[in-house]
């Protein structure tokens, strides 16, 4: 049976959302501080976590980096009453793979959990790419720029990934939105602008004036190998 880790203080919280995914067929544990919630992580193999910001012993920015770090792939939903647009650009930033806000949609909150873990599934094994001096393995998360190693966050990885994957095709900011963020609807797409922006400055020789990764003015962005 997988396993959902859920990873809140808040002891009626974790009792709705215990509920919550053991109805949908999940085993779940859970977890009210920041470092017991890494010793389940390694300890349980969980299919995807669900994890608050503000945790006692640890803060909950840093335990979604240091699982981020040991699980490349791990689907990680931030669950927050913090809904600042600059929070949700740090934890996407860190690996976070969404970003619900209290109070939430039950319905809404597994849907979004359950569509991190099918991207996670869906991601190919074994591929890596070039183009203008820089080189990027999907699988190791590695990747160089003229023989110079570049440090790409989670999300970095997956944006390059996708736009790769449609290589020539010019993609809209909201597909990039739901398919490599799981946002879903009319949100402000400016988060995608900060991803490509900083993707550009580690990727692109000369990210000012970039050659690969091209925006089309009011449509999207287009990868050009």
């Amino acid at each position: 049976m997988e396993t959902i880790l859920i990873v809140d203080d808040d002891q009626a919280a974790q009792r709705i959302l215990k509920h919550l995914f053991e109805s949908e067929g999940y085993n779940v544990e859970t977890r009210a501080d920041g470092q017991s919630a890494l010793d389940a992580f390694r300890a349980a193999d969980p299919t995807a976590i669900i994890l608050d910001l503000r945790l006692p012993v640890l803060p909950g920015k840093d335990v979604c980096r240091e699982i981020r770090q040991q699980s490349p792939t791990l689907p990680i939903v931030v669950l927050s009453a913090v809904t600042e647009e600059a929070d949700k650009v740090l934890l996407l930033g860190l690996g976070a793979d969404d970003y619900v806000t209290k109070p939430f949609s039950p319905r809404e909150l597994v849907a979004r959990v359950q569509a991190a873990i099918r991207r996670s599934r869906q991601q190919d094994t074994g591929d890596r790419v070039e183009f203008g001096g820089a080189c990027v393995n999907f699988t190791t998360m590695e990747a160089t720029l003229d023989g110079q190693p570049v440090e790409l966050t989670a999300h970095e990885f997956k944006l390059l990934k996708f736009l790769v994957q449609n290589s020539q095709r010019v993609i809209p900011r909201d597909e990039i939105l739901g398919k490599v963020f799981g946002y879903e609807g009319d949100l402000h797409t400016r988060t995608v602008d900060t991803h490509i922006l900083r993707l550009r400055q580690k990727v692109e020789r000369k990210p000012e004036n970039p050659v690969h990764i091209l925006t089309l003015r009011g449509t999207g962005y287009k990868f050009v190998p």
